[in-house]
């Protein structure tokens, strides 16, 4: 498995390398310090299982720069390790599709969690900042736009299956709704797979970025 840390801070990288080589002794990690690095790198290993990408590096446009990113490495995963920590910046790279966003203020077992989700096949996305935001937002008129796309039934959702969603958006794992829930895992997955079927959700990580699109700012707004 090969994994690209780009970033422009040597301690950065070498924190997030060692932190991978702890979890995974298998993998071969390859270090960029600007955009250029980075596509060059991606061109001489286009088999990348990983991308963990830093949204301020020089070469790279931010947001901008992800999206271009995307466009050219559609199949590759990115994770975002970031210095900004607002729900706007986690929203936006979550609608261009990356598997998982990590705070640079987060502590290591923090991190060392979320990249092991990851690796785990899952995704990864900050609770902590979904939930303290104060911006102002629209999630009724979003809701309702969906509910009106014959693809995409809110309204076709059960009680639970919209408290799943509703949870995973506010970034709980599945662990952690079943807690919530007072329910199993496996329960907490069927409530899951319901849910995708109905809002035709192809799969986990698509849930994940229409939970935190439609539903993360819901629970937001609610909690602050």
């Amino acid at each position: 498995m090969k994994v690209i840390i780009a970033d422009d801070h040597w301690v950065v990288r070498q924190s997030l390398k060692q932190i991978m080589r702890r979890l995974n002794h298998t993998l071969h990690t390859y270090e960029a310090e600007t955009f250029g690095e980075l596509t060059a790198l991606l061109a001489e290993h286009p088999d990348t299982s990983l991308i963990l990408l830093d949204l301020v590096m020089p070469g790279f446009e931010g947001l901008n720069g992800l999206r271009s990113l995307r466009a050219r490495f559609p199949d590759i995963p990115i994770v975002i390790v970031s210095v900004h920590e607002d729900v706007e910046h986690v929203i936006r790279s979550v609608e261009q599709g990356v598997i998982g966003y990590i705070p640079k203020s987060a502590d290591g077992l923090e991190i060392e969690r979320a990249l092991e989700r990851v690796l785990a096949g899952e995704v990864s996305f900050p609770r902590r900042i979904i939930e303290r935001s104060h911006a102002p937002a629209k999630p009724a008129k979003a809701i309702e736009v969906a509910a009106r796309d014959p693809e995409r039934d809110i309204d076709a959702l059960t009680e639970r299956e919209r408290a799943v969603l509703e949870l995973l958006g506010g970034g709980s794992s599945v662990k952690n709704i079943a807690e919530e829930l007072g329910l199993s895992s496996q329960t907490v997955r069927i409530h899951l797979g319901n849910a995708m079927k109905k809002l035709n959700l192809r799969d986990r990580t698509s849930a994940v970025h229409y939970a935190v699109t439609h539903f993360g700012r819901a629970t937001s707004a609610a909690n602050g």
